[in-house]
């Protein structure tokens, strides 16, 4: 049997400026990340160069938990709780479009580029899509009467994987946004849902601390179920390259696993790693860098390198 290959993982910065926890995390072009927090602010950030002071983008009145870049239109697009999406020039760093929706939080967006639509998870257990580049509400469909948590897109299949409240994770055709599958096994909330980047396999996250993966083309069967951390499981992110899944949870702990295997390779906390010191909510594999970025409740970010072989 070959040896596990454990890459060695190192803590190369700490990003400081938001004042309460961070929730949102995502990527930009290149290694530009953006940051969203509990205190309205919206950070864009450099994690090629992470000791560089963060660049404030927006401030508005409610937390953000969602984030999503639209690098062909150079837009950043913001869930503003309560009060619908904002989508912001990063060129000229001003607002371009605001859409209001219902007045409830947003919890994800995700878009669809071969549909050119922004697809918004909201905590009524409703799903808006949204033309773009104009960002007018084109369907409010009301899916349960929990939270929806969570957005994957395959963009290959045509699915959209909504992970939500109820215990369910659905996928939905993109066009219709019927119901083509219902995943039932998790045992609560569904915080996190990812397809492989090769789009073979759908892995979710949640509440009950378990990672499962499901075979895309046998009709999404569960093949595995890991116990993977002690707590709530905030977000799953896969590396550029497939071969990493990254973790983070409520446990103040990030873990590193081999997307093939699901062998455990590295666990990323305060006591091994100067890691965060309370929940670590959500994770963003930035550009082609072996780097990875995490935020937390300790109202912080942290840059660290993951080593090839």
């Amino acid at each position: 049997m070959s040896e596990i290959f454990r890459p060695p993982v190192t803590k190369i910065a700490t990003l400081a400026g938001h004042r309460d926890a961070v929730y949102a995390l995502t990527g930009g072009s290149g290694s530009t990340i953006y940051s969203g927090s509990a205190d309205g602010m919206v950070v864009g950030w450099d994690a090629a160069e992470p000791a560089q002071d963060g660049v404030l983008l927006a401030r508005v009145q409610n937390s953000v938990y969602a984030l999503r870049h639209l690098p062909a239109l150079n837009l950043l697009v913001l869930g503003h709780n309560f009060q619908g999406i904002q989508a912001i020039d990063l060129a000229q760093r001003q607002l371009a479009h605001a859409t209001a929706l219902p007045p409830v939080a947003i919890f994800e967006m995700v878009f669809s580029e071969s549909r050119q639509r922004l697809y918004v998870g909201l905590g009524d257990g409703t799903l808006a899509v949204l033309t773009v580049p104009d960002f007018k509400l084109e369907k409010l469909l009301r899916i349960t009467d929990k939270s929806l948590r969570c957005l994957a897109l395959h963009e290959g299949r045509g699915e959209l994987a909504v992970g939500s409240s109820d215990t369910l994770t659905r996928i939905l055709d993109l066009d219709s946004l019927e119901t083509k599958f219902t995943l039932g096994e998790s045992t609560n909330s569904v915080f996190s849902v990812a397809y492989s980047p090769d789009g073979a396999q759908l892995f979710t996250a949640g509440r009950d601390a378990q990672i499962r993966s499901w075979d895309v083309a046998s009709g999404y069967a569960l093949t595995g179920t890991v116990p993977a951390h002690m707590y709530t499981i905030n977000h799953l992110a896969f590396s550029p390259d497939g071969r990493y899944l990254a973790s983070c949870s409520l446990d103040k702990s990030i873990k590193l696993w081999d997307a093939g295997t699901m062998n455990l390779l590295r666990v990323l906390d305060k006591a091994r790693a100067a890691g965060h010191g309370t929940s670590v909510n959500r994770l963003v594999w930035p550009g082609a860098e072996n780097r990875l970025v995490s935020c937390s409740d300790d109202r912080s970010l942290a840059v660290w390198e993951v080593m090839s072989c």
